[in-house]
């Protein structure tokens, strides 16, 4: 007689950073690992790696193991990190990488094959952006209901793209893994004129309690 294993239905919980540096980056990032985060996504589009070396630095070996990098791969070598994050679903590690290797899918028929090749992949986008008005949602509900219902959202599948407080229900019902939150967190905290970060602190532990 043959029983399925158990699976662990609980969430993930994914934060990807702002695009750009800022001067309260490094404590904030700090006070997140410290309140439970597991994964962060560094991602810093356009920017010098020696903007990520001085992040990594100032972070401190202690939250290097849970930290994803996009681009500037030779940093997860440098800082052991957790891994690296590829932005589409096509590309190649390079030549000779072993480790952790995370995929962006921008079609639901890209999934199949990328969650072969890859730890866990991003699908994008979910829903319409809460920082760029321009980045739309990518599908309609009832596409993702069929591709749920084909197995093609799973565990593996992590949904990205104007993922907030309000549509983690939806999210977890549709069958996706884990979520990555980006706006939702940081546009809780205006770098320009705020010091004071604790009201993203504490819509952090919302979002770590509503996915549980």
């Amino acid at each position: 007689m043959h029983f399925r294993k158990r699976t662990d239905t609980k969430m993930k919980l994914i934060v990807m950073t702002k695009p750009t540096f800022f001067v309260e980056e490094d404590k904030i990032l700090a006070n997140l690992f410290e309140e439970g985060l597991e994964n962060l996504h560094l991602y810093k589009p356009g920017a010098s790696p020696i903007y990520s070396e001085r992040l990594l630095t100032l972070l401190g070996e202690d939250f290097h193991s849970k930290i994803t990098v996009h681009g500037h791969f030779y940093l997860k070598e440098e800082y052991r990190l957790k891994g690296i994050h590829i932005d589409d679903a096509f590309t190649e590690p390079p030549i000779g990488y072993k480790g952790n290797v995370t995929r962006t899918c921008h079609s639901i028929s890209e999934l199949k094959e990328a969650k072969k090749q890859s730890n866990y992949v991003f699908l994008h986008s979910i829903y319409d952006s809460q920082t760029n008005a321009d980045e739309k949602a990518s599908f309609t509900h009832e596409e993702l209901e069929e591709a749920s219902r084909q197995g093609l959202i799973d565990k593996k599948v992590y949904a990205l793209g104007g993922m907030n407080l309000n549509n983690v229900k939806e999210a977890k019902a549709l069958g996706f893994g884990g979520i990555v939150i980006c706006g939702d967190l940081w546009n809780r905290f205006n770098i320009h004129n705020e010091l004071d970060y604790k009201a993203l602190l504490t819509h952090f532990e919302r979002l770590r309690k509503t996915i549980d």
